[in-house]
């Protein structure tokens, strides 16, 4: 049951910031969802969709991940109990948030909406001044070489083109 609570405030969360902040962004500023009048449109219509899947499914995904794997959430009064450097972690050390910016990304080309687009930047250079100052001091404190040597090899934002193996010869 306490799982089943911890994945329901997970996403609960995750749902706040990437449909309601958007749709009441959307909202005040009185954008509409495009329509195929025009290649342009169709293809941002396109796109955003496909955009907005790819970042549910990565959300999903990775909030699995922290659930099963790291026995923890995404909220930092609950967060993973152990480094998580399987699956799509073994490419890029922040795959989440990735999932919400391409979201909501594919979200500000369907409909078109430059505050949408000010909502993405700004989740972005949050989450990227969160990272380098206070995520990553603290994982680096919890989980000492096992967590540096990940940072070293497994980049932040840019996945890798291939996936990222611990070497078990070094310890």
């Amino acid at each position: 049951m306490r799982l089943f609570i911890k994945a329901l405030f997970t996403v609960i969360f995750a749902i706040t910031i990437t449909v309601v902040v958007s749709l009441f962004i959307v909202i005040i500023s009185n954008n509409h969802l495009l329509t195929f009048n025009s290649v342009l449109s169709g293809v941002m219509l396109t796109v955003g969709t496909l955009l907005i899947i790819l970042g549910l499914g990565l959300i999903i995904y990775t909030n699995k991940s922290f659930l099963k794997i790291g026995k923890g959430t995404l909220v930092p009064l609950d967060p993973p109990k152990n480094l998580i450097v399987a699956g799509v972690y073994r490419y890029v050390r922040n795959p989440m948030i990735i999932g919400a910016l391409t979201l909501i990304f594919g979200e500000a080309l369907i409909f078109a909406s430059i505050g949408l687009f000010v909502l993405f930047l700004m989740i972005f250079t949050v989450n990227h001044i969160y990272f380098v100052y206070s995520e990553e001091p603290g994982l680096t404190k919890r989980f000492g070489k096992d967590y540096i040597e990940y940072k070293n090899n497994v980049p932040r934002w840019i996945p890798r083109l291939t996936s990222w193996e611990k070497d078990n010869n070094t310890e």
